[in-house]
């Protein structure tokens, strides 16, 4: 007699299924790993692309306060008239316009604006026609230089204390 032995189907033996289970859960794995992964990313590049845009709006302040410190630096040492202070009183009044919507920057801009004012404030008196200058005038000026030195510091101190906010604004 003679037995034969026949299977179902070519292919359903126990090591292909057991191959094809593990190949189906490896592949579940890794897709499972590869969107989490991806979500991590898309989170990333939101909190990335949120902060260049509150980046861009630290850009102009930052800048005028950058052409700030460098005309009060070109003025340092030396005493001005009220046509000296053009620049920085151009700037200033920049300043002061957008300090009241800066939001988190208001208190050091507002503060900058302030030290403006109170620098162009200093500017000595234009000359006269007078061909001698008393000692009491000349004392007089001397001082009003000296308080106009004074205010140029504060003003430098006030610019670099928003320089540092904006840039713990902007990496913080």
């Amino acid at each position: 007699m003679m037995t034969s032995t026949t299977t179902l189907a070519i292919g359903t033996g126990a090591g292909t299924l057991l191959l094809s289970t593990v190949s189906a859960l490896v592949t579940g794995v890794l897709a499972s790993y590869t969107l989490r992964h991806h979500r991590q990313v898309f989170a990333w590049m939101r909190k990335i692309r949120r902060r260049d845009e509150a980046n861009a709006e630290l850009d102009r302040p930052a800048e005028w306060l950058t052409d700030l410190y460098k005309a009060q630096c070109r003025l340092a040492g030396k005493p001005c008239r009220a046509g000296d202070f053009e620049d920085i009183a151009q700037t200033g009044n920049m300043i002061r316009g957008i300090a009241d919507h800066a939001g988190a920057l208001r208190p050091e801009l507002a503060d900058v604006a302030h030290r403006v004012d109170a620098y162009v404030a200093t500017a000595l008196p234009e000359p006269g026609p007078a061909l001698k200058v008393t000692a009491a005038e000349l004392h007089a000026q001397l001082v009003q230089a000296m308080r106009q030195e004074a205010a140029r510091h504060e003003l430098a101190r006030a610019i670099s204390t928003a320089e540092r906010r904006i840039k713990d604004l902007r990496y913080g």
